[in-house]
Parts: C-alpha cells; structure tokens; sequence
C-alpha cells in the first residue's frame, strides 16, 4: 500500500494514502456581491426591496396613498427601506429605555412618527428658505430643529399625513429631502464660507451644484450598497472633515497646473472606522464633477453588498488599495488618466468659522455656536429675521453644527452679535461650547442606547464652571454619541463618547459611555497629528459622571502636557492609569 508523509509538531510520520478518494476542489469564494463580478442577484432582503421597485418611486405612494389613509396603511419595506430615500426615518418611541435597544424588533421601537432631514448641500440657505425650514418645524415637527455635523437640518414629529405639504413648501424655495438618507449619494459637505472667505483658494459651489443638478435623483445612482458621503471645500482649513468621507475634493495649488482639488477616497467611521487615502492626483474644477461620478459608480459596480456591515466603500479600498482604485477609475470610468497631484497643506487656521471674519468683498460673516447643535423652530425664524435687519440675505450650516450669517456690514456687526447672543448663539463661546458636538441620541433614534443632547449641554455648562481657571488651555473636541455608529465622530475626538449601558459603583446597570481618547483630523491644532482615538481597557464612565472624568483628565493633561503638544498627542503617549 501506498503511503504519504504529513509533519506534525512531533516530527514526520506515516499514513496510509487513499488514492481512490480524490482530492477535495478548492472552495469558490463566496460571492459578495459586487454586480461587476458576481452579477446583480440580490444576496440579502435589503437588496432585493431595493430591486423590486425604485426606492425613489416611493414618492408617489406617499403622496396618493399613504398620506391619505395615514401610518397602518405602509408596508414594512417602504417604512423602513424606501422612506429614508426621501429622508424619512421613524423616530423613536418615548420611555424604551436604552438597555432594549439591542433586544426589540423595529416595530417594538418606532413611533408613528417621523425624523425628516432636510438636504442642504454645501449647507447654504437664503433666509427665505431658512423660514420656510422654521415653519415646516412650527406647523408640523413640535418646533424641534438640529443642525446636523453633515450641514442638514432634522425635524421631529412628523406626521406622514402632512409629507406631501412639507415638500411642497420646501420645494417652492428650492430645498428639499431628495436622497436625504438611504443607499444613495447623501448630502455633499461644502465648505461653508465658499465664495466669500479673503483667504480661499476655490469656490468649490459651481461643482456641488453641478453634481447636484446632474446626479442627486438620478435613478442609476439609487441602489448603492451602502450610503455614499461626499465633501468638497475651497478653503485651506480644510472645513469638511474630508478624512471620513466616502469621496473628497480639497482645495490644491499644482505647480504646474494651478489650483485644483486633491481627491481622496474611502473614509467612513460607524463600528469600523477607517480614514480616507489620497489618490495622489489632480482633480481640475471641470473635471471634478465626472470625477465624483466615476467614484460614485465604482461603488455602485464594485461595492460589497452581500453583507450590510461590509457594504461601505472603504472596505472595497482596503481590499483594492489606491493604485488599483485609481487605474480602475482612469480606464473603466473616466477614459483618461489624472495628472499627479501634490497634498494639501495641513490647516493654519481652525475650520469651524466661529466668530467674527472679514470677507474677500470687505463685510463680515458671523459664525455662532448653538449648543450642540440643538436650535428651534423659533430660533432658526428669528435667525432668518436678524439677518435680514442686519443686511444679510445668507446663512450657512457647519459640519460642526455651527451656523454662519454672512454677508454683514462692519458697522453691523456688533448689533448682529449681540441680537445672536440674546438667542443662545454665542460668536465668542467657551472652549467647550465651541469644541463639543453631540448626536440625536434616545431622545428620538431609535438605534441610541443612551441620551446624548442634554448630558453633553449640562457637561459643557459645568466644564466651563469648572475648568474657567485653566487661561492657556488649548481647544479640545468633545464628541458624544448615543451608540457605536459614531454619527457624532468620536474617534476623532480629543475626548469621544460612545454610549452604552455600563455598571456603576453600586452594581447597577445605568447610562454611561466608553471612552475614546486623542483621536482628531490634519488641523491647526494637531498639525499632521490627525488619527483615530485610542480605547483604555476599561475605560468606561457613566452619565453622570461625564463632567467628573472630563475635568480629570483635562487637568492632568494640563498639568503634564510639554510646550506645544496637544491633547492628542499626550493622550497617545500616556500610561493607563493617568488616562482614567
């Protein structure tokens, strides 16, 4: 008989070989989905509702069916697929605790009601379309407004029987919630002092309204694996979070060629975060819009849609990396090579536009910080009234849930500050205030497992108490979010919160956050220290003692940090124990 030798840690031994049992074939990998190679059958039900019927195509049973015979009458693939194609998410109901996040059905969670977004692209409203926002909020949302850190605005209480009116009025000013959520080209970040800031390299607002006009709606690009997050900005503070974006264009003078973008590819965070590339070429003004489209399509073609946690376009760039993503670009999607490319500059200057900025034409732009984002249907109406009577016709959102006025006679300006002030948006605000941002969190989402508006706006109320005599702190970004999925950022936060449900001293399960510590962007406070946050082994605080654990460590970086270092740079090299 016949013999083979196998290796074992022992050394080498005999076994009989069965020539009559033939070898096994390699298994065939299995397929992910991508349409380009494993053809467009769907793998799982969010594809195959998808394909069924036009996500967009939901419009027209909103507005004939749905509004009509009101929330019984939608079925479950429209409730909670195709409505997020116009910007429609159930909301949370009131009094479910966030320990039954993880454990009820969707249906068990919802309310009938809804969270509207409202697309802004660039984040550019005229005071006309701001009002109109803060009288759909009046009539139909309970007065409840949020400034988004993707430069939307949200709206609660939504009732499906006033949709089609909502859109209406939103539409006749020029707004609207087209692809506002869902598995589509999102809202495009734009920097947002674009064709007004004294130092801007670009206007980078001809290219988002072309992208706009041309793509968003367009029902080729409407069955996305995942969502697909877009940034452009002119400006060399590099005011778009452009490093966990799907697709960015930033502002580049080529030596030879002039200014144009430095395009870079497959950012995102959620629960596993990863920081966009550069491809390393240069992207003209004309070409940027095609360019968006090859991207775009190449996430469409290629993407991984067999698994929803796998389907963002990051993980297709980890798999590909940037030499084939760009050779795929050039030769299968644009017909044409790009030109290398140098990088931005890392950032002098912050990019948030608080405060008070000369313009390019001589006025002013005001940008104010309402606490975390959260404003009213009555605030954002008197906003739209004090621009107005101070000369403005124009405001703009921040991806740091900030607002700008632009557009402000010098001798306005203080009369404009102070009218902002008298509302809760404050041009000169405390460190904390300025450098805190905050996700929807219980109060409505219905993935939260804890509240992240009102314990971010009473921590920041007792930092700036308590930290007040700390004169040469510099800025730190705190960043609170309700779950894992990280709408908030945290992991490029000094000091990042990721909410869950954590024991505290006396055994008991209660609200609380696990910490993420010196994550941050390429900023003028980091230099090119930007990167993801690091975790402490069981570094977890609970709600309340959210302000307790930030002035610790605040004060011990205070008191160990070496001249010029950053709170992120000191957090990356400290020991364990000085970080809890």
């Amino acid at each position: 008989m016949t013999t083979q030798t196998t290796a074992t840690a022992q050394g080498s031994t005999e076994r009989p070989a069965h020539p009559e049992r033939p070898a096994r074939p390699p298994r065939a990998a299995r397929p992910n989905g991508q349409w380009k190679v494993d053809g467009t059958t769907p793998l799982n039900h969010n594809e195959e509702f998808k394909q069924e019927s036009d996500p967009l195509a939901v419009r027209e049973r909103i507005e004939t069916t749905y509004a009509r015979e009101g929330f019984d009458s939608i079925p479950g693939d429209d409730l909670h697929g195709r409505f997020r194609w116009w910007g429609l998410y159930t909301q949370r109901k009131p009094g479910i605790d966030g320990g039954r996040t993880a454990t009820l059905e969707p249906h068990e969670l919802e309310d009938r009601y809804f969270m509207l977004r409202v697309r802004i692209d660039g984040g550019a409203l005229s005071t006309d379309q701001l009002r109109v926002v803060a009288g759909i909020s009046e009539d139909f949302g309970r007065g409840t407004a949020d400034i988004t850190d993707r430069q939307n605005v949200q709206l609660h209480w939504v009732e499906v029987e006033n949709v089609p009116e909502i859109w209406r009025r939103l539409e006749a000013v020029g707004l609207s919630t087209t692809e506002a959520c869902g598995d589509v080209p999102r809202v495009i970040l734009g920097s947002p002092v674009a064709g007004v800031a004294k130092d801007e390299l670009i206007d980078p607002t001809p290219v988002i309204e072309t992208i706009q006009e041309r793509f968003i709606g367009d029902p080729s690009l409407a069955n996305l694996p995942r969502k697909f997050k877009s940034a452009i900005t002119g400006h060399p503070s590099l005011d778009v979070v452009h490093e966990i974006n799907d697709i960015a264009f930033v502002a580049v003078e080529h030596p030879e060629l002039g200014i144009g973008y430095d395009l870079w590819v497959g950012g995102g965070l959620s629960t596993a975060p990863r920081l966009a590339e550069r491809l390393g070429v240069f992207v003209t003004a004309e070409q940027a819009p095609d360019v968006w489209h090859g991207v775009v399509q190449i996430f469409r073609d290629y993407g991984y849609r067999r698994l929803r946690n796998k389907a963002r376009l990051k993980f297709l760039l980890a798999d590909w990396g940037t030499a084939k993503f760009r050779e795929v670009l050039e030769t299968e999607y644009l017909g044409y090579a790009l030109p290398d490319g140098p990088a931005a500059p890392i950032p002098s200057t912050p990019g948030d536009h608080v405060g008070i900025h000369e313009q390019k034409d001589g006025r002013f732009y005001v940008g104010v910080s309402p606490a975390v984002g959260r404003v009213s249907a009555e605030i954002l109406a008197k906003v739209a009234d004090l621009a107005e009577e101070h000369g403005s016709r124009r405001v703009r959102l921040t991806p740091y849930q900030k607002l700008l006025v632009l557009d402000v006679e010098p001798d306005r300006v203080t009369s404009l500050v102070a009218g902002l002030d008298a509302l809760g948006l404050q041009a000169r605000p405390s460190l904390f205030r300025r450098n805190t941002i905050a996700c929807t969190g219980i109060e409505f989402c219905k993935l939260a497992i804890v509240e992240t508006k009102a314990t971010a706006t009473s921590a920041i109320a007792q930092l700036e108490e308590r930290l007040g005599d700390l004169k040469d702190l510099t800025p730190i970004t705190l960043n609170v979010n309700g779950c894992p999925n990280s709408c908030a950022r945290i992991q490029t936060a000094d000091i990042g919160l990721k909410g869950q449900i954590v024991m505290n001293d006396d055994g008991e399960q209660v609200p609380g956050f696990q910490v993420h510590l010196g994550g941050g962007l390429a900023s003028a406070d980091r230099g090119e220290g930007g990167g993801l946050g690091r975790t402490v082994r069981g570094l977890k605080v609970t709600a309340d003692e959210l302000p307790d654990y930030v002035e610790r460590v605040v004060r011990a970086f205070d008191a160990e940090r070496a001249d010029g270092e950053s709170f992120a740079q000191w957090a990356h090299r400290t020991d364990d124990e000085a970080l809890r």
